[in-house]
Order: C-alpha cells, then structure tokens, then sequence
C-alpha cells in the first residue's frame, strides 16, 4: 500500500461537477492499494497518517500530527501511485490491487483514521474525480507498507 500525503489548507472532491467531499486545514492522502495488501496494512497506514508530526508548532516546524491539530484528512483512491514505469514508457499497473479488492482496504484505511479520532472526506472509489486543494507548504510524503519495516540510513 502507498499512501502519498499533502499537508493542505482546504482539499475538495467533485464527480460529475457535483462536490462529494471537503475539508479545511490537514492532509490530502492519495490511497494506492496493491495485490497481497490486507486490512492490518491499510489499519497500520491510517495509525502513521494520523500520528506524524507534520504540523507546526510553536517555534518548531513539524511538531504536531494532523489529529493534535484538529485538522481532516480527504481520502481518495489513487492505483495509479502502483505504477512502474521502469520499462518503456507506458506505466504497467499489474502490482495494482483488483478494484474489488482495493475498494475495502480504502474504506478500512479511512475507517481507521476515524477510529484515531480524525474528521475524514472521501472520494468515490472507481469514479473519474476532480480533485482540488490548496497545498501548504509544500509538505508532501509518501508512505509505503515495504518501507515501514526496513531500516534507516545508517542504521543496523
């Protein structure tokens, strides 16, 4: 699972021409589900979403998480974040979850955030959407459940 973060002022969804979601200050997460992904992967991503310290405070730039914040978080499907592109030029999307297995793992990482206390606009999973925000910062990370687990730089 990759889930790409934007911390945002505001962040909208419309299908259709018609708004489906909005929220105000937080996170815009962009959900890229894979084949093999579970529930606990998608529970696991929504707990680091909810606790990571992008958030300023005081004199400190990255102090607090979206949730000490009081801030939201718009969900949106996104299997083209499973995308390799290390051959030709047209991305394949084979490492892409089946849409009847990514949709519950969406929903259980949105779910989730809600279970750590965070407000949660979705998108609608399948459909083509428009999506708008107003970036702040910029503060952009992407998360992936291969890389939770792995060391860092330097370290054993």
């Amino acid at each position: 699972m990759r889930v790409l973060l934007q911390r945002v002022r505001w962040a909208r969804v419309r299908v259709g021409g018609e708004e489906v979601a909005a929220t105000g200050p937080g996170l815009l997460a962009l959900v890229g589900v894979g084949s093999g992904d579970d529930a606990d992967e998608a529970r696991r991503m929504a707990r680091k979403t909810a606790r990571l310290r992008l958030f300023a405070g005081g004199e400190r730039g990255f102090e607090h998480s979206v949730g000490e914040t009081g801030g939201e978080v718009m969900c949106v499907s996104q299997f083209t974040l499973m995308g390799d592109v290390r051959r030709g030029n047209r991305p394949s999307w084979s490492a892409a979850a089946r849409p009847e297995d990514a949709a519950p793992l969406v929903d259980a990482y949105a779910d989730a955030l809600e279970e750590e206390g965070v407000r949660v606009g979705r998108g609608v999973f399948g459909a083509m959407m428009d999506v708008a925000l107003e970036n702040d910062g910029p503060v952009t990370i992407m998360l992936d459940t291969g890389d939770l687990d792995r060391p860092r730089r330097g370290e054993g």
